[in-house]
């Protein structure tokens, strides 16, 4: 039983995969300002959290929603906490995985907590990166099976894609992650905005498969309520006819479900794809 530089955690202690920091505590959201700062209500006073994801949240920043931030690592930072999850209340989560309906855990602490039925969604955008590589060294990656190395942030040409698996015998596979928020009729969607750099990333991974090399998309659903997983064509009809043209391509969509608590969050079950609407992934 060991703890490696991943923050990954022997399996028999129970522990989310990427556990979050002590001095965690919830806060109510008063308002996101500049998508990079949330000012959220204390009984303190006001409280103000780095927010590290770009999207829109749709539908995650009403006012008066409670908020799990955690301490920043740096205690000289301007803003000491950072956004973590966003509770979404009254939404009936049959067979919700671990997480849903926990309103604390050890560490989180605050005024605002939730009560009644709801989940927390992780909105932190560095956690899908962070538990692609958790969850390879803990070997629970089955798409990368085989694989010995990885190299985070790696670069090729003059793009950086969130990782690259090398192993003996088998073809580089890059991948790149992205974090799942939204939920339309029982369907985890990305993106959440329209998404210039997620397309981009769908052509560089086809440009990858076209020369031989394996390439793959790793999106990570952080909450419990998608059934399955679909681009977003209703917000960026564009990204979703690019999606479906790299399937067809070869590249790899690996949709896996998030376990997201005030404890941390861990890695669930892989999410199907949603059917395929008609005339989807033609040429543009």
């Amino acid at each position: 039983m060991r703890d490696d530089a991943t923050g990954t955690r022997a399996r028999t202690r129970g522990a989310p995969l990427l556990p979050l920091p002590p001095g965690c505590r919830v806060a109510a959201l008063v308002r996101r300002v500049k998508r990079f700062s949330v000012e959220l209500r204390t009984p303190d006073g006001p409280l103000w959290a780095h927010s590290n994801n770009s999207g829109s949240m749709l539908g995650l920043t009403r006012p008066g929603t409670p908020v799990l931030v955690s301490p920043a690592a740096n205690p000289a930072r301007r803003l000491r906490y950072t956004q973590e999850c966003v509770w979404l209340a009254e939404r009936a989560v049959p067979g919700a995985a671990s997480g849903a309906g926990a309103p604390m855990g050890a560490g989180a602490a605050g005024a605002g907590a939730p009560s009644g039925p709801g989940f927390w969604v992780g909105v932190n955008t560095s956690v899908p990166n962070r538990l692609l590589e958790a969850a390879f060294r803990a070997g629970r990656l089955p798409f990368a099976a085989g694989y010995t190395e990885l190299r985070r942030e790696a670069r090729r040409g003059q793009s950086r894609l969130d990782g690259l698996f090398t192993g003996p015998g088998l073809p580089p596979l890059w991948v790149e992650c992205k974090n799942v928020t939204l939920v339309e009729d029982d369907a985890a969607c990305f993106p959440d905005a329209a998404s210039e750099r997620g397309r981009k990333h769908l052509r560089e991974l086809m440009d990858i498969v076209a020369g031989g090399e394996r390439a793959a998309m790793f999106y990570l659903v952080q909450r419990p309520d998608g059934r399955c997983f679909a681009p977003a064509d209703c917000i960026d009809p564009d990204y979703a006819r690019l999606f479906w043209q790299a399937l067809d391509a070869g590249v790899e969509m690996r949709p896996f479900r998030a376990l997201v608590s005030p404890a941390g969050i861990d890695l669930g079950a892989p999410l199907p794809l949603a059917p395929r609407p008609p005339a989807a992934g033609h040429a543009f």
